[in-house]
């Protein structure tokens, strides 16, 4: 018996502040879901270069730090735009086709690697376009680094211009955008985040037999799945008010089951 997977092609960039605010919802959804629902990563090149570039009145990098620090106080999500005061990136082009690279690894492994590639520009202010960090991260996503760095130079880019091929067909002009296909065919779009009421009911118009495979989710479960988290995603995939989170978060510290980065 095969089972029916909702396919949703997600259109997203390692620096779109958006895309790093849905995180928790994205996560819930692969937690509750499981390999029910798939989600096929696609970069859709959001910061080509500096030349002559407007997006959304974004124009310099002065306007992306502005725009960095008010998403951040909309989302609860740690953001920090000092990075395009200070060392701006000059586009956005080399972690998506690294990211590329990282893919035709290992779909999983991609993931983590795009993960450790937004907290090293969102967190900690890192220029994601530098080979050596980008190296290290693959490193430390468990990817080959030497073969990553070949496929940077050869068909990863390929695949990167098809990523941007598709984000043309599709007239994606807004990241995040989420389109929900159904045996290749569009039924749905979704842009600018996820709404989590809408996106639940479009997958189950895709897919009426969709059932979650986890109602509840434990503390523990939540970092055994995901070694890395915000405390805004702690909160929202165990569905904890901020005190209790902080009381859970104290109690899995000492007893030593995770640290806190800084």
């Amino acid at each position: 018996q095969s089972v029916q997977v909702a396919e949703i092609l997600y259109f997203t960039d390692p620096i779109c502040s958006t895309c790093w605010t849905i995180q928790p919802e994205l996560r819930f959804l692969k937690m509750t879901y499981g390999e029910r629902i798939s989600f096929r990563y696609v970069m859709a090149g959001l910061l080509p270069g500096w030349d002559n570039f407007n997006r959304g009145g974004i124009q310099s990098p002065e306007d992306v730090a502005r725009h960095w620090e008010e998403v951040a106080r909309e989302s609860g999500m740690p953001i920090d735009g000092k990075i395009w005061m200070s060392n701006p990136l000059s586009s956005s082009f080399p972690p998506s086709i690294a990211f590329k690279a990282a893919q035709m690894q290992d779909i999983d492994k991609a993931i983590i690697f795009l993960r450790k590639l937004n907290e090293a520009v969102f967190i900690h202010r890192h220029d994601i376009t530098e080979v050596g960090l980008v190296k290290q991260l693959a490193f430390d996503s468990g990817l080959d680094a030497t073969r990553m760095m070949r496929d940077i130079n050869g068909r990863a880019t390929q695949l990167f211009y098809q990523d941007l091929q598709l984000a043309n067909e599709y007239k994606v002009e807004l990241l995040p955008t989420f389109i929900f296909r159904r045996n290749g065919e569009v039924v749905e779009r979704m842009m600018g985040g996820i709404d989590m009421r809408n996106f639940e009911s479009i997958l189950l118009r895709i897919d009426p037999t969709l059932h979650k495979v986890k109602a509840e989710i434990d503390p523990e479960g939540v970092f055994r799945q995901y070694p890395s988290l915000t405390k805004r995603e702690f909160r929202f995939l165990t569905n904890t008010s901020d005190d209790e989170a902080d009381l859970m978060l104290a109690s899995l510290m000492e007893c030593g089951s995770i640290k806190e980065c800084r």
